[in-house]
């Protein structure tokens, strides 16, 4: 048991492939490595190790694709007009703040978990948010975030070494052992090719209305949190929109496996 390292193993996470002894060993191990336990039905397989199975689950996952979007476009929020003010609403708001929002149909992951609202009496949004840690492998998500509340406060419960949870400190111990001046905070550009997959660097010590004017953002914004001294396959655009040098060590080539999963993840 690669959880407790005493009793024999008999089971195996379909998810991340740990072996486990018990049920109390695999709630552990969801636990401390936020796993859900279920198959990644789009990870990668290599050609010399693809079989007629991966072949099978492969049409089953385009099958059920098809499905699920044909259900979606029967639904019948889809076409309640109360759920399109809303999202009307939401869009036009975020057009007043200089954001470009973009919403996706009923169906996909990110329109299903989505949570963020506008307060019109306090005339603020209060964000659904996403934050990865590609170093550690870690994914946490926000809701209701103001949208005047800097990132460096949104970020404290986690990598601050005094303020953040214990638990979350110890999964996160690469970036609180790190000093803040080292933190960088990405946020990936929208409607690029997936072979030119670009960022945009935000500013820690401006509020989150501040970091996302002049941005497009599909349905919620998605916060990638990098260290300069560790090496991230993120290539970061300059403050006038320029490509990186090309011998630049810490913004170097394509994306990261992280945010990879996701794009499969919501398409």
């Amino acid at each position: 048991c690669e959880t407790c390292s005493k009793e024999e193993a008999k089971y195996r996470c379909p998810r991340c492939m740990k072996y486990s002894c018990s049920l109390l060993c695999v709630k552990k191990h969801k636990l401390a490595l936020s796993c859900n336990g279920v198959r990644d039905k789009t990870a990668f397989i290599s050609v010399n190790e693809f079989t007629d199975l991966n072949l099978l689950s492969d049409y089953r996952f385009l099958e059920d694709v098809g499905r699920t979007a044909d259900a979606a476009a029967r639904h019948c929020i889809v076409h309640s007009p109360a759920t399109k003010r809303l999202l009307y609403c939401l869009r036009n708001k975020a057009r007043g703040c200089n954001i470009e929002l973009k919403t996706l149909p009923v169906g996909f992951t990110k329109r299903r978990e989505n949570s963020t609202t506008f307060n019109s009496m306090e005339n603020k949004f209060y964000w659904h948010l996403k934050l990865v840690f590609p170093h550690c492998h870690a994914e946490y998500t926000l809701k209701g975030v103001p949208d005047d509340k800097t990132l460096a406060d949104i970020l404290k419960p986690y990598i601050d070494p005094v303020e953040s949870d214990p638990v979350v400190c110890q999964r996160l111990k690469i970036y609180t052992a790190s000093p803040q001046s080292d933190v960088r905070i990405l946020m990936k550009i929208e409607n690029r090719s997936r072979n030119s997959i670009r960022y945009n660097e935000l500013d820690a010590s401006r509020s989150l209305l501040d970091n996302l004017k002049g941005k497009v953002i599909i349905e919620y914004p998605t916060l990638f949190v990098v260290l300069k001294t560790l090496k991230n396959d993120m290539v970061v655009l300059g403050q006038d929109g320029s490509e990186p040098a090309e011998n630049s060590d810490s913004e170097s080539s394509s994306l990261s496996s992280v945010e990879e999963g996701e794009i499969r993840d919501s398409s």
